[in-house]
């Protein structure tokens, strides 16, 4: 059995979780040399450096496929995933368009005016892993979002192996009327949508999940663009079962998690010792029948955790600590634990709720904080791809009334010329 097995009555239970988790969010570090370094030489030079590492990493010498190239890839898409793409488009795009934002109109007594505006970004790339795997729900759950915003110019960045992308992926950008679509990943592709190139007029903003370097790329260069507000990637679920849940079911949930990354995090809480036991043994069976046997194994041994609590109390005190990006509460008595539930991307309520189905059609985001960013961050909105605007308009009663007391505050701070700004615009008595 792969995963580290921890007792909540064990001595310094909360520092060697803690020890644990850190160990994950340290190895997310370690790539920050090697990304600066290219981020630098993208800088610098461009289109020629974006070119030396597509032929490295993904032996791909194209930038920018043509809109032939791109046809054709769909044209030979299978049509039931194309359907079940359509389907995934609609959910996802109704449930975004109800998070509407209302803008804010104030007068006070004094009639000075105060607005408070939404507007859309003018620019955004979303990035969605490629190369050798095809995400084409990660175009889905970054575009949409933007489009329903109003975002009028959404950049796709997208690596292509050997010059070749994903159909679904390229089905799923034209499902969301993206019309700029680039065969580059990894640190460089952030560069270059950051700095601009050439062939890349650079964004205002940078959204999307990917692997470590991909993560440490974007924090580098934000302050020069925005990105999320929180850490994306790589995936992680924690799942609170009981006697009640299906070991079984159990398993495939956190095999499911841990053949996204060798760096994913499933961590599995229960107070029941027997049904750990059955898990234990379920992800050993179940381990042997999945393609992705050795990234998932890699996950679980170096990633994973069972935890063995003794109170609901505890259950709540560990996932509030954990602060994972999937919270799966299979138990009976969900509802007695959701009220003191803090720290979660997403939360998944019973048995049939599966994050695997959040990560298609429900209609909610899966690009969702890890590395207990939940703490103070959430997931993908139409929220993230707004700005807002304060608009004011005094009036001379209002600046004769309340400047009097910003000159006393102004002059208070030492900023004199603060209140002298004022002053002036006072009406002598």
């Amino acid at each position: 059995m792969p995963m580290k097995i921890l007792s909540s009555k064990k001595k310094n239970f909360n520092k060697i979780l803690d020890g644990f988790l850190q160990l994950r969010k340290d190895k997310l570090k370690s790539s920050n040399v090697t990304v600066t370094k290219i981020i630098k030489d993208v800088k610098k030079n461009g289109d020629n450096a974006l070119l030396k590492y597509e032929k490295k990493f993904n032996q791909n010498k194209i930038i920018k496929p043509s809109l032939k190239k791109i046809s054709k890839a769909i044209s030979k898409l299978d049509t039931k995933v194309k359907r079940a793409i359509d389907l995934a488009y609609s959910r996802i795009y109704k449930f975004h368009s109800l998070q509407k934002f209302k803008n804010i109109s104030y007068v006070d007594k004094f009639k000075n005016k105060i607005d408070y505006k939404y507007l859309p970004l003018e620019s955004v790339a979303i990035y969605v892993p490629g190369s050798t795997i095809s995400y084409p729900s990660s175009v889905l759950m970054n575009a949409i979002p933007a489009v329903v915003a109003g975002v009028k110019r959404i950049v796709m960045i997208n690596p292509g192996f050997k010059g070749n992308q994903s159909a679904a992926v390229l089905y799923a950008a034209q499902k969301c009327k993206i019309k700029e679509i680039y065969s580059i990943g990894g640190p460089s592709a952030i560069a270059a949508v950051a700095y601009g190139t050439k062939k890349i007029k650079k964004v205002n903003k940078i959204v999307g999940p990917g692997n470590s370097y991909v993560a440490a790329a974007k924090k580098e260069v934000f302050g020069d663009v925005g990105i999320e507000g929180m850490t994306a990637g790589p995936s992680e679920v924690t799942i609170v079962c009981d006697k009640f849940s299906d070991p079984e079911w159990v398993a495939s949930d956190l095999i499911g998690q841990a053949e996204h990354d060798n760096l994913a995090q499933c961590i599995l809480i229960s107070k029941d010792k027997k049904i750990i036991e059955k898990i234990k043994f379920e992800i050993y069976k179940q381990l042997k029948k999945i393609p992705r046997i050795l990234v998932a194994k890699k996950s679980l041994t170096n990633n994973g955790m069972i935890i063995h609590v003794t109170s609901n109390k505890k259950i709540v005190e560990i996932i509030n600590l954990i602060a994972p990006e999937h919270l799966e509460l299979n138990v009976k008595n969900y509802k007695s634990l959701l009220p003191k539930i803090k720290n979660a991307g997403s939360i998944c309520m019973g048995k049939y709720a599966v994050m695997a189905m959040t990560d298609y059609n429900i209609g909610s985001n899966h690009i969702l904080p890890t590395n207990s960013s939940a703490k103070y961050s959430s997931g993908i909105s139409v929220h993230e791809f707004y700005k807002r605007i304060s608009y004011i308009n005094l009036s001379k009663k209002g600046i004769e009334s309340l400047g009097p007391s910003v000159i006393t505050l102004a002059n208070y701070e030492g900023l004199v010329a603060h209140a002298k700004s004022v002053q002036k615009r006072i009406r002598r008595k």
